[in-house]
């Protein structure tokens, strides 16, 4: 057992205590992951069997990590017995063996969430309600934190409590929409992403001698990332290790930062409730980060109340203190984190992939793709549009979830007509109003059209026969053809492929090159030697499953830097990490700053940012940020003041203290000219770009006059910059000045900031 020799003192310690139940707190940066892994390579190791072990985690790429560390550990054939994945995707596996106790057919299709809002859309205006109240999103999201607390909609609609709620909200037949949208999912044989937690609950709950088999079988259970488990994963983990309790969870409540998705940091926080014998070990030591950002990172999550206490440490070099900086707008912030990336890069050959930039919401993602453009520097963003949710991909997908669930609607809906086949609009409206007036499958209609009692053309009639047939030769294909031969002979045999290539613009070589890029997938799949089973509905059961962390980003091979939310940052590492938008009302939100629990929340999700960084750390605020077109003043956060100022250098701010009373003004520099909006460095010459004027002592007391009749013309004094005159007033509310200073050339200055005194 020398692999535990590479284990500290901690970890070892959590690793050999493998009966009752265990708690593992591991701090950011601390090895988590190596824990669990040499935890299931220790039981195997013990001749314990992995058909006995579950793990959960909650990505793809997780498990697949900690396989090929078991296997090199335990050997191949071990690690490929486990049952080992994420929650969905281990519930998926179970649901299908079980799947006929449900009512359900083993190949039930999952829906992912364009599925289900499309679903919803035809639902709401079924029913004749108003789409302004009733948007699909957020009934979406209504109805997946009813399944996520197990509420059936019978329940829901019974629930005092939440009917007043909706009924307050403007939307009092949001139970009715979840009845129609669970009894329209079940009739085509689908199931939606939470429907694989919510049955599985109701599997082992309406079935005694199921539960029994998997609390049999699953001896060992393993929970990764157990902060951000739902009420809903909760109750079935607890069920499953009901009878053993060799439960060991691992997790941070200082990175509990998903309650949005319905995560609940009380399951971790209770977990020795739960398991009064259960014993609890702590990882304290960081190996990812310098003492700088690890003290930095202490300082501010202490001042959390709800939290196990842990002193985190690391034995790394003390490295740079975090770098503050302020700047005069969302766009100047924007430009100066790309400066400070293309200086690094240029002088000290660090990779643009060793860089992160990380933002609290998506939208201000837009100032920093503006700065980085503007200095044409390489950058990827996560977040954006997913292979698998392009278009031509789900038609082509469409095609092989019919042929593989000839009951699921919505693909039948989206490929009867694709490639246009002359079964128009109207057609499809019959026969679906037909389909859910008799409770009939709509692919049953559309097999026996002739016997349909429905008024259409003889001509539709004929084309829909001939669609039937064609659906019908591929159900054979796909049962003697692997996944790769199969696909590609219906890409070609539907159109699909000839329609793309016959387009040559830009975008129909980029779609046509993109279903090229499916199929090539697909053959990856059908070669690896570790699957038993590769035919085409196998490969299709996984997609559905696929976290963001698991899809393959475009050029993600290259050196480029990464823009990111913080929420999305989880789990991920860089040696450079700039954390933008610091300001009150950003981060934190707004929405959180009237909730303790919610402001909680928001200065863990600042700690897990600022633990993302390896080496550097940079955070910054803006003076004013554009919002709904109006350009308003900003705060810093209050999260800066949390952190230890021995721990960060705030250099770039007049006054660290109260950075607030004196904003940066963007510059250009006198002797060279200013640079336009649209211009582009040239290729290894320094970019143009905006400076900081340096900070003078001794203005402190400086007081300046009502500028509210500012015109044009007048003469002005300034604290920092001297004499100058007004050259320009601007902004909606004429908000700002531009000044043209004695020594300091022109300014922008925001005039309820710039303390100006006039001169006569």
């Amino acid at each position: 057992m020398e692999y535990l020799n590479e284990l500290n003192a901690e970890q070892r310690v959590a690793v050999e205590k493998t009966d009752g139940p265990v708690m593992v707190l591991a701090g950011a940066g601390s090895g988590k992951t190596r824990v669990l892994t040499y935890r299931i390579a220790h039981l195997i190791n013990k001749d314990v069997s992995p058909y006995n072990i579950l793990s959960l985690t909650f990505t793809n790429k997780a498990a697949r990590e900690m396989k090929n560390r078991i296997a090199k550990i335990a050997g191949e054939s071990a690690a490929k017995s486990l049952w080992m994945g994420t929650f969905h995707s281990v519930f998926a596996k179970i649901l299908r063996i079980e799947s006929e106790k449900l009512g359900y057919p083993s190949n039930f299709t999952i829906y992912d969430s364009d599925d289900s809002k499309r679903l919803i859309k035809e639902i709401i205006k079924g029913l004749n309600f108003d789409d302004k109240i009733y948007k699909p999103k957020l009934v979406l999201n209504r109805i997946s934190g009813a399944k996520n607390n197990l509420l059936t909609p019978k329940a829901y609609q019974e629930n005092a409590i939440i009917q007043k709620e909706d009924v307050q909200s403007k939307k009092p037949y949001l139970g009715k929409i979840y009845e129609v949208y669970n009894n329209r999912l079940f009739k085509a044989g689908a199931m939606d992403f939470d429907d694989l937690l919510f049955k599985t609950n109701i599997l082992l709950r309406d079935f005694p001698e199921v539960l029994y088999k998997y609390q049999d079988r699953f001896k060992y259970v393993m929970v990764d990332e157990y902060q951000d488990t739902n009420f809903s994963q909760y109750v079935i983990v607890k069920a499953l290790a009901s009878r053993h309790e060799n439960i060991c969870v691992v997790g941070d409540d200082a990175q509990s930062i998903y309650s949005f998705r319905g995560a609940n940091i009380q399951n971790i926080l209770n977990f020795q409730k739960d398991y009064p014998d259960s014993e609890v070990f702590k990882l304290e030591q960081n190996y990812r980060s310098t003492k700088n950002i690890v003290e930095a990172a202490n300082s501010l999550i202490n001042k959390n109340k709800e939290q196990f206490k842990k002193n985190v440490w690391t034995s790394n070099t003390s490295g740079n203190r975090i770098k503050l900086t302020q700047a005069f707008s969302d766009n100047e912030e924007g430009l100066n984190v790309a400066h400070e990336i293309y200086g690094r890069h240029s002088n000290e050959n660090i990779p643009y992939s060793h860089f992160a930039v990380l933002y609290r919401t998506n939208a201000q993602s837009r100032a920093m793709e503006d700065g980085l453009r503007k200095l044409n520097l390489p950058y990827q963003m996560y977040g954006g549009l997913s292979f698998y949710q392009r278009k031509e991909i789900k038609d082509l997908l469409a095609y092989f979830r019919l042929v593989i669930n000839p009951k699921d609607e919505d693909a039948l809906k989206r490929i009867i007509n694709f490639p246009k086949r002359g079964i128009g609009k109207t057609t499809i409206d019959k026969l679906t109003l037909y389909s859910n007036e008799t409770d009939n499958s709509l692919w049953n209609l559309v097999e026996n059209i002739d016997s349909a009692p429905i008024s259409i053309a003889g001509a539709t009639k004929n084309k829909i026969r001939q669609f039937a047939e064609l659906i019908k030769q591929f159900q054979t294909i796909i049962t003697k053809n692997d996944a790769f031969e199969a696909g590609t002979l219906i890409a070609k045999s539907t159109g699909i492929l000839k329609e793309l290539n016959n387009d040559k613009s830009a975008e129909g070589v980029a779609r046509y090159e993109n279903v090229q890029e499916l199929l090539n997938s697909m053959k990856d799949f059908t070669v690896d030697e570790d699957r038993e089973d590769k035919s085409l509905a196998a490969f299709i059961l996984d997609i559905p499953l696929l976290t963001d962390q698991d899809q393959k980003k475009e050029d993600e091979d290259e050196d480029k830097i990464t823009l990111m939310t913080i929420h999305a940052s989880k789990g991920l590492e860089f040696p450079y990490v700039f954390i933008v938008g610091l300001e009150e009302n950003l981060f934190p939100s707004q929405m959180s700053i009237n909730s303790a629990s919610d402001l909680e929340e928001e200065r863990r999700l600042f700690y897990v940012a600022l633990t993302r960084a390896e080496t550097q750390c940079y955070i910054s605020f803006a003076r004013s940020r554009y919002k709904w077109g109006d350009l308003l003043s900003c705060e810093p956060s209050r999260f800066i003041a949390e952190i230890d100022p021995d721990f960060v250098d705030a250099a770039g701010l007049e006054s660290s203290k109260q950075p607030e009373k004196d904003p940066f003004a963007t510059s250009w520099d006198p002797n060279s000219s200013s640079p336009s909006i649209g211009s582009e460095p040239t290729p290894k010459a320094p970019p143009k770009k905006f400076v900081r004027v340096p900070p003078k002592a001794g203005n402190n007391n400086f007081t300046g006059d009502d500028t509210s009749r500012l015109k044009p013309g007048d003469k002005v004094q300034h604290g920092r910059f001297g004499n100058g005159e007004v050259v320009e007033i601007a902004g909606n509310e004429n908000d700002k000045a531009i000044i043209d200073f004695e020594i300091h050339g022109r300014k922008q200055l925001l005039l309820k900031f710039a303390k100006l005194k006039i001169r006569s």
